[in-house]
């Protein structure tokens, strides 16, 4: 079941997935996973799932309606398709709501159905394209520059997903905060709850999540309280051990 330099990672609840040292996951993505929180009876897709982290995580109580996992990437999309292979094998039927597909982002029209979603969620490149210096590796490159897709693309294939009133729920730098919110409301989605993540008191916040709603009405954001991810003895803070929960339990 695994290839060369692959490995399984435990996420909780017994449910495990296959990362390697192009896809795999981050504190961000977990962040990401309980912020936008689907309800079982909700219809979900995620962009950019990479190796499938964040439908993974969300399967381990209870599956859901429709949970759609698209990347571009065919070797991602296969490692997704055999952690499902894998969970399934091992009695943890929940994931069998997964339904992975290779696609470009841009290209979706007659593979999922437009205005049929209550959530969208996206974790994307974090830099700008031909910002920084990039990584050799081309699938590095796709996970971590704006080289596949912008966020305009993002945004407008989020707004052709999703239902009225829809979530689309994104995480990204602070340094890119207006254009996001530029973005989101370029294509009718209005920015309506927003939390900044710090690592601890003394530094400035590294991330923030951010969920908007397709055709909202605009004039609010709740703007929730700062999440810190350590304490004053540099400890996970309380919230971070609840938010990690299930995933720490699988690392014991």
């Amino acid at each position: 079941m695994l290839k060369v330099n692959e490995r399984l990672e435990p996420l909780g609840n017994k449910v495990e997935i296959i990362v390697n040292d192009t896809h795999h996951f981050s504190t961000d993505t977990i962040l990401l996973s309980h912020f936008a929180s689907p309800k079982s009876s909700d219809c979900v897709i995620e962009l950019g799932t990479g190796c499938g982290t964040i439908p993974l995580l969300w399967c381990r109580e209870h599956s859901i309606k429709e949970l759609i996992a698209v990347d571009i990437q065919e070797d991602a999309i296969d490692m997704l398709k055999r952690s499902i292979a894998h969970n399934e094998q091992n009695g943890l039927i929940n994931c069998s709501c997964i339904t992975p597909l290779r696609s470009d982002l841009k290209d979706l029209k007659g593979k999922c159905e437009f205005g049929h979603f209550n959530v969208v969620v996206c974790n994307p490149p974090y830099k700008l394209s031909g910002s920084g210096i990039k990584n050799p590796e081309q699938q590095k490159t796709v996970a971590r520059h704006e080289e596949s897709c912008t966020l305009d693309d993002i945004c407008e294939a989020a707004s052709k997903l999703l239902q009225f009133s829809g979530r689309f729920c994104i995480c990204q730098r602070p340094e890119r905060l207006a254009d996001v919110m530029e973005s989101m409301r370029k294509f009718d989605i209005e920015p309506k709850r927003l939390r900044l993540v710090q690592q601890r008191l003394q530094k400035e916040p590294k991330l923030f999540l951010l969920e908007g709603r397709y055709k909202g009405n605009k004039g609010f954001m709740q703007v929730m309280p700062t999440l810190f991810i350590e304490d004053e003895h540099g400890d996970f803070s309380h919230e971070m051990k609840e938010i990690y929960g299930l995933y720490k339990e699988g690392r014991i």
